[in-house]
């Protein structure tokens, strides 16, 4: 009931139109209540008086009073059915204003079809619960008080009778209710695992086709398929299983007031109207109830469904601004690691870095795989924090800024580019209002004003699902545009050009150095060449600073950025000796 209170409270900017649409339920309630009531009238003056008058009159009345009961369901359904979708959408966007909240370190954590799945599926389970069940839930119970209004108005004798048979009646709902609620949780977590199996496998198409996986991830699939099959075929049971109680407990409560009320009626203490429209109330009463009992199944799913998606909104995010934190407008760039160490799960990654970064300077970091190149950078915007130390931007610990007043002021171009399902012109201005001036300018300076000119629509053109519509040399210009659009005076560049070949690397390098200018850069570099003219090249290993000095000084002395360059150097000396013997055996 907390869960479902929870849900109510998303309500209360709406109250006014649910208080009218509770108003035209019980309106409807009443012409349920009406209805009944006429039988007897119907059937003593009519068909056993043989009142002529009545004959005319009672028609038009009833036409009259179904006219209304359809406005009244009308307006009713529609205000519902407007709450209903408000209140989705209102949690749908907490949901995802959560997420975009939540470090990277969440995102590591959950697989992105279990985010996705929470998003889609379980708010889609709220919304039966909210908006179809709850609109059900209430039109029934206002058609119950008008309903039992009748009976005990009718015979209240015959309705005790009726009513005993009631405490056995919420037994299903209630038991049942209980198992659903299990047995929907199980459902939604197999279809989260379900949604990250498809999201994995249709990303990865590529890898899936080249090694000609199709059959082995065939087979995954229809693991998983058949799982939540199995899962959802209980809760057909438990549904199917209720409705057949329910259908028992009403027929032995028909069969007695039957024998009851037809010895009433023979031994003349009740008229045959009186007793028809008794039951007739009787019978419309038990739909509602047998519907409670259906929409209760759907409550419950919902309330499963609930738990999960209160989970991500209640999720407190481990990287947030400190109380007080201060905005900061454009900063100067000079960066300082002090005493950093960085513990992901139980491996610490960085150990006790010491580092100073000045003003404009371009700092080159590099090293082995896996030795914490990346993760030093992403300190720096605080996409992780320090585990203990501190980084310091023009003498400020980065924790004591505001989180969106850091980011403005740091741009980030990387390997694997991102971009949008969206046009060029968007995806440079990614966050701020388009000045088509301004992106143009970018552009150029990205050497990607002239590609851009080409395509049709040209900064209006859609570059596809993670810009699947441009080559690799494309993206990254578009991506090194949308840094200089942001014009931050950090800069971040993590093996920008290490995916591209020759030609396209070359094009890219030049819109890097237009880039750079007047920035405090830090590039991450697995091929040494691209760093060679860095200002600072410092050398990672096992978490900790092992060299720092120029390209010169270091290749000057015995170490790891020596083993690195000769290392490099063979491998392209190699290729070159090959490609000579392959010139030499043509001619």
């Amino acid at each position: 009931m907390a869960i479902y209170f929870r849900l109510l409270k998303y309500l209360k900017p709406y109250w006014t139109k649910l208080l009218l649409a509770m108003i035209f339920m019980s309106l409807v309630a009443a012409t349920n209540g009406v209805t009944a009531f006429i039988v007897k009238p119907v059937l003593d003056n009519i068909f056993f008086e043989k009142n002529a008058a009545m004959l005319y009159i009672i028609p038009v009345g009833i036409i009259l009073l179904y006219l209304l009961k359809g406005v009244f369901d009308y307006l009713q359904a529609y205000l519902m059915g407007f709450v209903g979708q408000r209140v989705i959408t209102d949690i749908r966007g907490e949901v995802f204003s959560a997420l975009l909240k939540q470090p990277l370190s969440y995102y590591d954590k959950n697989p992105t079809g279990t985010i996705i799945s929470r998003l889609i599926n379980d708010v889609a389970l709220i919304q039966s619960a909210v908006s179809d069940a709850f609109t059900a839930i209430l039109k029934d119970i206002f058609t119950i008080i008008g309903l039992i209004f009748v009976v005990f108005y009718r015979d209240w004798r015959l309705a005790i009778i009726a009513f005993l048979v009631l405490p056995f009646a919420t037994y299903p709902i209630v038991s049942f209710g209980r198992r659903l609620r299990k047995v929907s949780t199980k459902t939604q977590k197999e279809m989260a695992r379900l949604t990250n199996f498809l999201h994995e496998t249709i990303t990865g198409q590529r890898i899936v086709k080249a090694f000609t996986m199709e059959e082995y991830e065939n087979r995954r699939f229809n693991e998983e398929n058949e799982n939540l099959f199995n899962i959802i075929l209980k809760r057909y049971k438990i549904r199917a299983l209720s409705s057949p109680i329910m259908e028992t407990l009403g027929g032995i409560a028909i069969g007695i007031i039957i024998w009851y009320g037809g010895q009433e009626v023979i031994s003349g203490r009740s008229t045959p109207g009186s007793f028809f429209s008794f039951t007739a109330a009787l019978l419309m009463l038990y739909e509602p109830i047998k519907r409670l009992n259906k929409e209760n199944h759907n409550i419950q799913q919902g309330l499963a469904a609930s738990q999960r998606v209160f989970e991500v909104i209640d999720h407190k995010p481990e990287i947030e601004d400190r109380e007080g934190a201060i905005e900061i407008e454009k900063v100067q760039g000079i960066i300082e690691f002090k005493n950093v160490y960085f513990k992901y799960d139980d491996k610490m990654v960085l150990k006790n870095i010491n580092l100073k970064i000045n003003k404009n300077e371009v700092l080159a970091i590099v090293g082995e795989s896996g030795v914490g190149k990346t993760t030093l950078v992403n300190l720096i915007p605080r996409f992780y924090d320090v585990t203990s130390g501190s980084i310091e931007i023009d003498g400020i610990d980065i924790r004591d800024i505001t989180l969106k007043s850091l980011r403005n002021n740091i741009a980030l171009v990387t390997q694997d580019v991102i971009l949008f399902n969206d046009s060029i012109m968007n995806n440079i201005s990614h966050g701020t209002i388009p000045d088509e001036k301004r992106i143009e300018e970018a552009a150029e300076m990205a050497y990607a004003h002239n590609f851009i000119k080409k395509i049709p629509k040209q900064y209006y053109a859609s570059v596809g699902e993670k810009g699947t519509r441009l080559s690799g040399g494309e993206k990254q210009r578009i991506a090194i545009a949308r840094a200089l659009y942001k014009n931050a005076p950090i800069l971040i560049l993590d093996e920008a050009t290490s995916s591209l070949d020759t030609v396209s690397e070359a094009e890219v390098q030049k819109a890097m150095e237009n880039l750079i200018k007047g920035r405090t850069t830090i590039i991450i570099a697995h091929r040494l060449s691209t760093v060679m003219n860095a200002d600072r090249i410092i050398v990672l290993k096992n978490g900790t600073i092992a060299q720092s000095g120029t390209h010169h000084e270091l290749i000057s002395e015995e170490g790891p950025y020596k083993r690195l360059y000769e290392l490099q150097f063979r491998d392209t000396l190699s290729d070159k000796v090959i490609k000579i013997g392959k010139k030499a055996k043509n001619v």
